[in-house]
């Protein structure tokens, strides 16, 4: 849905974005503490929205011929030329800046419905042997977000316990730095727990498969490096450009296959991808597959001209593909005994972060 986000600034569409991700959050999301941060991130859109169209009125907001208004316009040097701070004010670089902030909030609650949904320790489980060092950064930095949303709300529920949730003084002090401090302690909870369950532990292996192994992987990068500079130069043929991009992806997967083997994992409790998953995996290639096809057909209508002031078309294929993103809140599993067994462990303070995976 950020995909299909990114390709518009139809206010129509994103609006329609928006109502979809926000269904699919309310049918499907659990229990957990970070499930009930997605209005943080509505919040934060809002916050986006605004401050993009206040910068637009100060610095840049005389582009078209519908006045709304006409600023004090302060007078800079000559090494500013070119930047205007007031004047006069037009519907259309309002319009213009309410669309791109649009945009830009959308691909940020469309994030926040990700992290609302899926609790993000599952993505070690996922990936490949060969990139569990980069699953394991792109975990822990997927689960900044919600970890500071579930301690905010900690800490909130504190305040109000001890009568103090009126009180708008010392906020640096009573609410800023308790957030932080429980932050930092839950990463170092979570950092000996992954420690303590073998995160890291490479097997033995030779010095000759280690270096075959990198050698393949390097190698396959370049040749997909050099496969793609042929594939968008006109003068090299098409079948040097495939063989290239084919010898390239080749040599990347046996190289990773060979790393994947120095990393040992058992699963305790395997991750079954059914049919739902693959329902809802479907769902959103084709809602962003049929949002790209809609803007090289008619690029007019996702894309509006900023100095035009006119109602938003709403073309048949992209209708279709974001509505397409709204099936997952009947496809999608529900949550499992064991996922709110964990939300209800988390929510009563638990102190043992769930990774998945040793």
């Amino acid at each position: 849905m950020a995909a299909a986000a990114s390709r518009t600034t139809n206010l129509l569409l994103l609006g329609l974005i928006l109502a979809v991700v926000s269904l699919v959050v309310a049918a499907r999301r659990g229990a957990a503490p970070w499930a009930r941060g997605f209005k943080y991130y509505l919040w934060m859109a809002l916050f986006v929205v605004g401050l993009r169209v206040v910068f637009r009125v100060l610095l840049d907001a005389g582009v078209g011929t519908t006045v709304l208004f006409t600023l004090p316009e302060v007078p800079l040097p000559e090494v500013a030329a070119g930047i205007r701070l007031g004047g006069v004010v037009t519907a259309e670089a309002v319009l213009s800046a309410v669309r791109e902030g649009m945009r830009l909030a959308t691909l940020i609650i469309c994030v926040g419905a990700a992290n609302a949904l899926a609790n993000p320790k599952r993505l070690l489980a996922a990936v490949p042997p060969a990139l569990h060092e980069v699953a394991v950064a792109v975990t822990v930095g997927l689960s900044v977000a919600p970890q500071l949303v579930e301690s905010a709300q900690r800490v909130h529920r504190a305040r109000r316990l001890r009568g103090e949730s009126g009180r708008r003084r010392h906020v640096l002090r009573d609410v800023l730095v308790p957030v932080a401090s429980d932050a930092l302690d839950r990463s170092l909870m979570l950092a000996a727990s992954m420690s303590s369950r073998g995160h890291g532990r490479l097997a033995g292996q030779g010095r000759a498969a280690r270096r075959g192994a990198v050698a393949l992987v390097l190698g396959g990068m370049l040749a997909l490096c050099a496969g793609a500079y042929a594939w968008l130069d006109a003068t090299v043929s098409r079948p040097v450009a495939m063989a290239a991009l084919v010898a390239g992806t080749a040599a990347g997967v046996a190289g990773m296959v060979l790393s994947g083997r120095r990393v040992v994992r058992t699963r305790y409790r395997p991750d079954p991808w059914a049919a739902e998953e693959w329902a809802v995996a479907a769902c959103g290639v084709l809602a962003a597959t049929g949002m790209f096809l809609a803007s090289s057909r008619d690029p007019l209508a996702l894309d509006p001209s900023p100095n035009v002031l006119a109602w938003p078309q709403l073309p048949l294929v992209a209708l279709v593909s974001v509505l397409l993103g709204a099936l997952p809140a009947v496809l999608a599993p529900p949550v499992q005994p064991r996922d709110a067994h964990r939300s209800v462990r988390a929510a009563a303070g638990s102190t043992a972060p769930e990774v998945g995976v040793s």
